[in-house]
This record gives C-alpha cells, sequence and structure tokens, in this order.
C-alpha cells in the first residue's frame, strides 16, 4: 500500500519518548535460601576459630561395688576456624543522567543500591554452596559448605571427601566423583546417617532439578499416596505433582530448590541441613562505603561486606554429592 510523498513517520522522529513501563522487572531471583535459614552471628577478626567437643560413644558401663574410682582421660575438643572473605559491588553514574527524566530509573543511584545490595546477598549464597577451599593471606577465602563436610557425605564412585586440615587450618576441596542420579535411597541412606552421628536435618537445598526429581518419590511403592483438598463444588480440577516435605524413617525434611546453584558445578550437591550447626558470621555487614572520594561528574557508590561460614560441627551437615542435577543426564 502506497504512502504519501513527504508523510513525516515515527520512524523518522527523533523526540518521540519509548512506552517503556516505570516498573522493571529485575529477572535475576533474590532467593537465598541457605543464608536465609541459618543464624547470623558477628565475629572480630578475619579468622575466627571455635571449639567442637564431642561425647564419648555409649558403651558398657558396669561397676562393681565398693570399687575405687578410676578417673576418664580427657580428650581435648577440636579447634576449627575459617577465613572471612570480602565481598563488594560498585556503580558510577553521571552527574546528568542522575537528574534526566528515564524510563524506570533503573539507572538512579537508589535503584542502583538496591540492586547491588540484592546481587551481594546472591554472591554470599554463591560462596556458601562452592566447593572452594578456605584460604588466608590478602586474599581471603571462606570455606565453602562442600569442604567442610565429611562424615555425612554420600559421593559417586571415585569421589573424595575434602574437609578441615588441622595442620593448615584450612579446608579442602572434595574430589568429584561419578555423577549418578537423585534417589530416596539415597536420601534415605543419607538421613540415616545424620541421624546416627547426631543431626536432626530439617532441610534438604539443592538445584531446581533435584526438586522435580524429589516430587516423583511419591510415585513409590513404599510411599504413601498423595492426598488433596478437592475445592467445594468441584469448580476447579487441579493436577497435584509437587511435594516440599518428606516424611522418612528419620525425620521430616523440608526440600528447597536454590536457583544460585543451577550452573553445573554446583547443581551436582544437595545439603542436608540442620540449622543449629550451621551460622554465617558477619565482620562487616554489608554496607555503603561512605568515603568514596567524588573525583568528577559522577556519582560513585560501594557496597562493601566480609564474613564467613561457620559449620558449628560438620557431623550436623550433610551433602549428597555427584548428582544429575541439571538434567537426566547432566
Amino acid at each position: 500500500m502506497a504512502v504519501v510523498t513527504n508523510t513525516f513517520l515515527t520512524t523518522n522522529a527523533v523526540g518521540n519518548r519509548e512506552e517503556l513501563s516505570d516498573v522493571v522487572s529485575r529477572i535475576t531471583p533474590e532467593d537465598t535460601p541457605i543464608y536465609s535459614m541459618i543464624e547470623k552471628g558477628k565475629c572480630v577478626s578475619v579468622h575466627p576459630e571455635w571449639d567442637v567437643d564431642e561425647l564419648a560413644p555409649p558403651a558398657e558401663n558396669v561397676v562393681p561395688e565398693g570399687a575405687e574410682y578410676n578417673f576418664d582421660a580427657i580428650t581435648p575438643p577440636g579447634r576449627y576456624g575459617d577465613y572471612t572473605q570480602i565481598m563488594r559491588k560498585s556503580w558510577a553514574i553521571s552527574g546528568t543522567q542522575e537528574v534526566v527524566s528515564e524510563a524506570g530509573n533503573v539507572q538512579k543511584r537508589k535503584y542502583q543500591k538496591l540492586k547491588k545490595g540484592v546481587e551481594l546477598r546472591k554472591d554470599v549464597e554463591f560462596a556458601i554452596v562452592s566447593p572452594q577451599a578456605s584460604q588466608g593471606g590478602a586474599i581471603r577465602k571462606l570455606g565453602g559448605l562442600p569442604t567442610w563436610i565429611t562424615t555425612n557425605a554420600s559421593r559417586g564412585a571415585g569421589g573424595v571427601n575434602g574437609g578441615f586440615n588441622a595442620g593448615t587450618g584450612l579446608t579442602v576441596a572434595p574430589t568429584n566423583g561419578t555423577q549418578r542420579a537423585f534417589t530416596k535411597a539415597l536420601l534415605d541412606t543419607a538421613m540415616s546417617n545424620g541421624f546416627t552421628a547426631g543431626a536432626n536435618f530439617q532441610h534438604l537445598v539443592g538445584a531446581p532439578y533435584i526438586k522435580s526429581v524429589f516430587v516423583t518419590f511419591m510415585s513409590d511403592a513404599n510411599v504413601a499416596p498423595f492426598r488433596y483438598a478437592v475445592s467445594k463444588g468441584g469448580e476447579r480440577n487441579t493436577i497435584v505433582a509437587t511435594a516440599d516435605y518428606y516424611e522418612g524413617p528419620f525425620g521430616t525434611i523440608m526440600i528447597q530448590p536454590d536457583r544460585v546453584m543451577a550452573t553445573a558445578a554446583l547443581a551436582r550437591n544437595a545439603f542436608l541441613i540442620d540449622t543449629e550447626f550451621l551460622e554465617f558470621l558477619w565482620l562487616r555487614k554489608i554496607q555503603e562505603d561512605k568515603e568514596v572520594a567524588k573525583t568528577g561528574d559522577a556519582d560513585k557508590g560501594v557496597l562493601i561486606g566480609e564474613g564467613t561460614l561457620k559449620p558449628k560441627n560438620e557431623k550436623g551437615l550433610g551433602v549428597i554429592a555427584d548428582l544429575f542435577g541439571m538434567s537426566a543426564s547432566s
């Protein structure tokens, strides 16, 4: 269809304001399940340490009448420690950009400060679930959960535990084993081992795909059929194919998918957590550095925090490692 000669079109205009929503959606999720569920504490050094004591195992205790006292040897507690890790996010916005009208205001100071704070929390979660060994010195790293857990660790063929090295005062990264499918049998065994070691697991945290496998456990012949309330009057029929809790032989556990773990390197682990035994210590809580110098026509900002992970006793934690965590074969 012909267009009248010299008709001025929107494609020629340079001043039309785009019709954008002033509410900009942040696609990146903000959930940090492990960091959110555990206790937050404070430390006063870059290398906080703590003691871990244990009860003697139960044994036959029979004493003859009138016997003299024998005094038991005292076993000193184990001494553990972790290093604080510095994490930061920053931005710089020109003075002009800060005052011009902008759709969504996503490039303004207030929005950037909020966004960077969310990103920092997710970086904390990433550090917690990463298999990074602890590291001292000027560039410090906290030891991620996979590097602490040894007692209640289920691994694929060839997998080797890491753990805390009392000689160096550092954690050691585990060695990956052959990947395998997540199964109800693996979960039951892990919960049984944890119960025997003294843990009462309340949470299972893994990659989103692990949750999709977990809900298939309801098809197991040894699992009671799933029941739910039917809507009154039958106005709506719903296919129910999800579950959040598993009540097994050794307690009830809630599964929580962690989007931060949705990468090939992290999805191979699923963590069992008794929150009594895990804490995050802040040396410097996430805060804005008010001393950033203004050196030009721009608003500069920095959010910074420093903290570390404190497994109070690794026997209260567990890991089912070397899983297919992204798909049925990866």
